[in-house]
Order: C-alpha cells, then sequence, then structure tokens
C-alpha cells in the first residue's frame, strides 16, 4: 500500500505554505505553538500539532521534507531548534528555510525600518536572534546537512499586498519572494541530509509517513524557542510561502 510522503512544517502559523505545496504529493504536517495559527492551517488542509520547534512532537527521520519559513530569526536556541529539525528528517530528506541574516544592513531594513513604517509590528524581530549563513551552515553540518545559501526578498506587489492586508486575520502574506544577488538581508537555505551506511540508503527509500507522532499540546510544550503570546498578532503570519518553490514534489517528481 503506497504511503504519502511527510512534508514537515515547522512553525506553520496559518497555514500559508498549504495552497503552494498541496499539489505536491505530500502529507503535510504543521506544528506551531499557537493554537489559533494551527485553527487556520487545519482549515487549508494542514494536518495540525501543537508543539515547540525546539522540542518538535515527532519521531526520528519521521519527514521527508522539513521546512522552517521565516522561525530561526525568533528562536531563542538555535542549536537545539537545528538538531530538531534535522532528528525529524529522514537520510536524504531536504530541509528548505528562509530566516534574516546577522548583518547591520538587516537590523537597519528589518527592524528601525520596518518598524517605522509599519511592515514589522513593534517588538517582532528581536536583533539578537537573526543568524548568519555561515553559522547556519555551520549548525546543520553537524547533523549531516550540508546548506546551500542564497539571497531573496520580497516583491514589490507582495510588499504592497502585505500592507493592505496585513490587519486581516490569516491574510497578509508578503505573496511571491524572489532571488536576489546578496543575502546581506533575508536568505533562503536548503540541503540534503547526508545517507550514511546501506540500511540508511534502504530505509531513505520508503515512506516516512508510517513513522509514529508523538501528540502534545501548547502548555506542555518547551518554550526554548520564542514564546508565542509575545509575538504581535497583527504580525506577518508564518510559514513564509516563499520557500516553496525549493520543495520539491514527493517521490521525487517535479
Amino acid at each position: 500500500m503506497y504511503k504519502r510522503q511527510v512534508l514537515l512544517d515547522a512553525g506553520c502559523g496559518g497555514g500559508l505554505l498549504a495552497p503552494h505545496v498541496s499539489a505536491l504529493g505530500y502529507r503535510h504536517v504543521g506544528v506551531d505553538l499557537r493554537a489559533s495559527g494551527l485553527a487556520l492551517a487545519a482549515e487549508r488542509g494542514v494536518a495540525p500539532i501543537a508543539g515547540d520547534v525546539a522540542a518538535l512532537p515527532l519521531a526520528d527521520e519521521s519527514a521527508d521534507v522539513v521546512v522552517a519559513g521565516e522561525i530561526l530569526e525568533h528562536v531563542t536556541d538555535l542549536s537545539g531548534t537545528v538538531a530538531e529539525l534535522c532528528r525529524v528528517l529522514r537520510p536524504g530528506g531536504r530541509v528548505v528555510l528562509d530566516t534574516v541574516n546577522d548583518t547591520a544592513l538587516s537590523r537597519l531594513i528589518t527592524v528601525t525600518l520596518g518598524e517605522w513604517a509599519g511592515v514589522a509590528p513593534v517588538g517582532l524581530h528581536d536583533p539578537a536572534l537573526f543568524v548568519s549563513p555561515a553559522r547556519l551552515r555551520a549548525e546543520f553540518a553537524l547533523h549531516g546537512v550540508r546548506l546551500a545559501v542564497r539571497g531573496v526578498r520580497p516583491s514589490l506587489t507582495g510588499l504592497v499586498r502585505w500592507l493592505a492586508l496585513r490587519r486581516t486575520p490569516g491574510e497578509g502574506a508578503l505573496g511571491r519572494v524572489v532571488p536576489t544577488f546578496s543575502t546581506a538581508v533575508l536568505y533562503q537555505g536548503t540541503g540534503l541530509k547526508a545517507v550514511v551506511g546501506a540500511s540508511a540508503l534502504s530505509g531513505s527509500s520508503a515512506s516516512a509517513s508510517s513513522a509514529p507522532v508523538a501528540s502534545s499540546s501548547a502548555s506542555s510544550a518547551p518554550t526554548s524557542s520564542r514564546d508565542a503570546s509575545s509575538v504581535p498578532s497583527s504580525s506577518p503570519p508564518t510559514s513564509s510561502p516563499s520557500v516553496h518553490a525549493a520543495v520539491p514534489a514527493a517521490d521525487g517528481r517535479r
């Protein structure tokens, strides 16, 4: 019997990634701390699980693709979060992410100008949590994932749309995000988890969707990532749909 491959949407928010990957053939599982976001994600076809990205309530090697859109710049335990993302990813599986670089320019644009212009709610971003590509590559390398990065930016039309819809619950995604020459502000990362040994190689061809998924509740989830209650309600809902272009179709089909 065919078992659907699993795409884990870590920090799924309201499930904004769902329309972009629904035709790819995955079982779309979303983990988030906020019950309101999980309810919206469920309406979009995501299988919601309450939990913390730094202590994912999933079994080892249970996901074929792990997506972390716009969450790594909010976690207080980066090493632990990266370790968890890699733990649940099967050998040969793909990780896709985007985040904010740790530069003076990113702090100026994302925090100073973003908050002044109303693009980002005051207090949404803590610049101390921004992460450089070099550090992120090193963290993923510790778990057998060689991360490649490229700069990205929101399109002008996407930014205008977000400004117009940001106060509408469940709406206001930044829309289309396009590649750019610089990683100084925003960047996207992709990588495959190394396959080690013949047993791992044979296991990578099987669907991970048969692995058990532990139940969890938001009240019992660890809070090593940024507490959901501290994020302003008008913040752009994660997960970022900008990462969808790097997600392959299930079973390797594009």
